[in-house]
């Protein structure tokens, strides 16, 4: 005999509260459910397309400069607090939750080079074509006194760049040559020199923190070794590298904004070829900032535009432009990943999301459910032509657009005129050069 007996249990279907939503009953047999695919197709096209409608990645912007922006610097353990540098030698110190200047000096004589604060947060550096490297306080005590550094040392050589270590009292600063400087001397440790007239750029490695990498005008970029008494390695490019990054999760790779248009991440263990090579920009890219995540990077270019990247993939997957912003200076990303920091020409510094369509404060459970499910519909239908051009596509200004054009005619004729050399010699005389080895002159060591 056969007894069947219905279970009925409230919790399944009474509200809580009169406010609340009518709970409905579903089956999850999927021989119920034929159409589940088609359905799910459709909810993923209209979550990719509402996620362009509410793309609106500008916040707002900083003013008070009165010279272009030349360089950021953001605190290592506030993320409220960023300083910032310009041509006129004046540095300012932000509060970014409030978007107002907490302080204003002017601290060089001519083009602030380069900020970085100090491991622990309580001072910061600044470097100026006065030649001079001088240390302030992080935080004012008294307002509106006059602001006096607590140290000055006056350089014998050209300053163009510096970068503080991560854990110790130690900093790196180069120009006509790379030096190492402890705070509490007021000579160098250790100059380092490989026969090259200036460098432009120097960055310590956040993980593997012994090591640092520079820029130099001979379009080399140079490795050292502080434990090392002189450099490791150098790799030469066919144009300069204008600024580095490295990744803070990978030890060992880093990312060069060139000016040839495009950005190249090296591995320090093979440098005979980039890793990858990352393509969008229609002028020299002048700055590049590393995601805390270490997934992605933002870069900024003469283009008059921000791009952000994925390491993996070689085109942006996004760009941000305003009519009013002029030629980047200086871009970076925040340590909660979720704003972008841009400096430019027109003395405005910007504040952008780091996802265009994302919603800024507290989500209540059901929205993070949606979203979530959203996110998954999108990952599994990416690959459909609709989604994927509803996802791709972007509208840039017209210069931009029809720069893309020409570069897209020149590389066009490029790969035209290789492939009728190469049908027209004999088999083997002109060989496949990849993307990723023919920006490479050589690698020294």
């Amino acid at each position: 005999m056969k007894v069947k007996v219905l279970c009925r249990n409230p919790d399944e279907y009474l509200r809580e509260t009169k406010r609340d939503i009518h709970k409905v009953p579903r089956n999850y047999d999927p021989s119920l459910h034929p159409f589940e695919a088609a359905r799910e197709y459709t909810r993923a096209l209209n979550a990719v397309k509402l996620e362009r409608v509410f793309a609106k990645p500008f916040i707002g912007s900083l003013d008070g400069h009165k010279d272009s922006v030349s360089c950021l610097s953001k605190h290592p353990l506030k993320l409220s607090m960023l300083l910032s540098g310009a041509f006129d030698g004046e540095i300012k110190v932000w509060n970014l939750s409030q978007r107002v200047c907490e302080r204003s000096f002017l601290a060089h004589d001519g083009i602030v080079r380069g900020i970085a604060f100090s491991s622990n947060g309580e001072s910061f550096l600044s470097i100026g074509d006065d030649k001079t490297i001088k240390t302030w306080k992080a935080e004012s005590s008294i307002t509106g006194e006059q602001e006096d550094p607590i140290n000055t040392i006056v350089s014998k050589t050209v300053l163009t760049g510096l970068s503080h270590h991560r854990k110790d009292p130690v900093f790196a600063t180069c120009g006509e040559v790379c030096q190492i400087w402890e705070e509490t001397r007021n000579e160098p440790v250790r100059t380092l020199k490989w026969g090259v007239d200036s460098l432009h750029d120097v960055k310590f490695n956040p993980i593997q923190t012994n090591l640092l990498v520079a820029c130099a005008s001979d379009r080399s970029t140079i490795l050292y070794d502080t434990r090392e008494s002189g450099p490791l390695r150098k790799v030469v490019m066919k144009l300069r590298n204008n600024k580095i990054s490295w990744n803070p999760m990978e030890a060992f790779v880093f990312t060069c904004a060139s000016e040839d248009y495009n950005l190249y991440t090296f591995d320090t263990r093979k440098l005979k070829s980039p890793v990858n090579v990352h393509m969008d920009h229609v002028g020299a890219v002048v700055d590049v900032d590393y995601a805390p995540t270490g997934k992605e990077f933002v870069s900024g270019g003469y283009d008059k535009s921000i791009r952000i990247f994925d390491v993996a993939k070689g085109h942006s997957r996004d760009v941000y432009h305003t009519k009013r912003m002029q030629r980047l200076t200086c871009v970076g990303w925040s340590l909660d990943d979720k704003y972008i920091l841009c400096g430019s020409d027109e003395m405005n510094i910007r504040i952008w999301k780091s996802r265009a369509s994302e919603k800024l404060g507290v989500l209540k459970p059901r929205e993070k459910a949606a979203l979530n499910y959203s996110a998954a519909l999108k990952d599994k239908f990416a690959s459909h032509p609709q989604v994927r051009k509803i996802a791709r596509k972007r509208h840039v200004p017209k210069h931009i657009y029809n720069a893309q054009a020409e570069l897209r005619t020149v590389r066009e004729k490029v790969k035209r005129k290789e492939s009728n050399r190469r049908a027209h010699s004999k088999p083997g005389a002109v060989p496949f050069v990849s993307e990723r080895s023919r920006h490479v002159v050589r690698e020294d060591e």
